[in-house]
């Protein structure tokens, strides 16, 4: 468990900072803003945790890196002005808010990577 989770906290740190600096591209379509790096971020997320629980037969990973992962993304959000690199706007929120359902849809997806009971 101890390797999963010494594995989960570079990840979670990578996905945190990839998905921070990605969230914020979109492209305007008929006039209407299109937030696509939120959800390229949250697919970078979910992938990242994938790998954790298929490669280390756990969930505990997974969960380390998505609660790793939002907590650095909510103190990137709650910076003074000019600091900040996650805005509350709605790229932002899908971003911030989108780590925690995307880590709860993974850990009831990955719940089929654990050990075999018996």
């Amino acid at each position: 468990m101890a390797g999963g989770i010494a594995a989960a906290v570079p990840a979670a740190l990578f996905v945190a900072l990839a998905g921070t600096a990605l969230h914020r591209h979109g492209v305007l379509l008929g006039g209407v803003q299109i937030p696509w790096g939120a959800a390229a971020a949250l697919l970078l997320l979910g992938s990242a945790e994938l790998w954790l629980a298929a490669a280390f037969r756990s969930v505990i990973p997974t969960a380390a890196c998505g609660a790793l992962c939002y907590v650095l993304a909510g103190w990137w959000s709650t910076l003074e002005a000019g600091k900040r690199l996650v805005i509350g706007d709605a790229a932002g929120n899908i971003w911030v808010f989108g780590i925690a359902g995307v880590t709860v849809a993974m850990l009831v997806w990955c719940r089929r990577y654990r050990f075999p009971a018996g």
